[in-house]
């Protein structure tokens, strides 16, 4: 698998988690690593964690569901690095009801932080990656996106529009070296599945052909390899690590 010697890589939502374990894999592959997210402790540890092994990383606090945090938080990335090559927009929120019950701002939140927000930052951060004719542009989506979710149409749907965001930024971007993907996880063991009681789990199992759950560590390196220059005739994928969960 090819590196990522020398580059700069941001990732979101990388206090904990697959954002987490996308910076340590990164880092692993040579990339000087920006990390941001809302806790500033996590992100301290994390960059700790880095340096520890020997690579190199600094923290942002960004709210990607904050427009003006977004834009303070690309001017500061970007003036200590005057660039940002390799961006994987991971940061995501649930807020899981049935569709008939749903509140407006539930449905407002999810939207705003997965897709908008992501929107928002890849926006704020493309202008240095098409002047130098080289990027990567790597969107954390998921399985639900490509089957949808009873009790999840919010989430469902913004991680569907990371797909329809990926399909078409990656045919306006590539004139100038730029690969647009999308990476779709499946059921993760993570803070978020967390919350998931045991009948769920049982659920969740019996429809992985794997029969097991996935790790952070795994989808880190199906990022890690579409960042680097191996994957560099690769675009506008959605890259499935499900276990089987959904094959199309």
């Amino acid at each position: 698998m090819g590196t990522s010697q020398g580059r700069i890589a941001l990732v979101t939502g990388a206090s904990q988690g697959i954002g987490r374990a996308c910076a340590l894999e990164l880092a692993a592959a040579g990339a000087t690593v920006a990390v941001a997210a809302r806790n500033e402790a996590k992100l301290a540890e994390a960059v700790a964690e880095i340096e520890a092994a020997g690579g190199q990383a600094a923290a942002f606090a960004l709210d990607v569901a904050s427009e003006e945090s977004i834009k303070a938080g690309a001017k500061a990335i970007l003036e200590r690095f005057g660039k940002v090559e390799i961006l994987v927009n991971n940061a995501g929120i649930t807020r899981d009801g049935l569709a008939m019950a749903m509140k407006r701002a539930d449905w407002d939140d999810v939207l705003g932080t997965n897709l908008t927000g992501a929107f928002l930052l890849t926006q704020a951060l493309l202008r240095p990656m098409l002047k130098n004719r080289w990027g990567r542009i790597i969107n954390i989506s998921s399985v639900v996106g490509r089957t949808g979710q009873a009790g999840q149409v919010n989430y469902a749907a913004s991680k569907a529009g990371l797909i329809g965001l990926t399909q078409s930024l990656a045919r306006e971007v590539a004139s100038r070296g730029i690969t647009v993907n999308a990476v779709a996880p499946g059921y993760i063991e993570t803070a978020m599945t967390a919350v998931l009681d045991e009948k769920q789990r049982t659920a969740m199992m019996a429809a992985i052909p794997l029969g097991r759950a996935g790790t952070d560590q795994e989808i880190a390196q199906s990022v890690a390899f579409l960042a680097s220059d191996a994957a560099a005739y690769i675009t506008g994928h959605v890259l499935d690590v499900n276990g089987g969960m959904f094959i199309g």
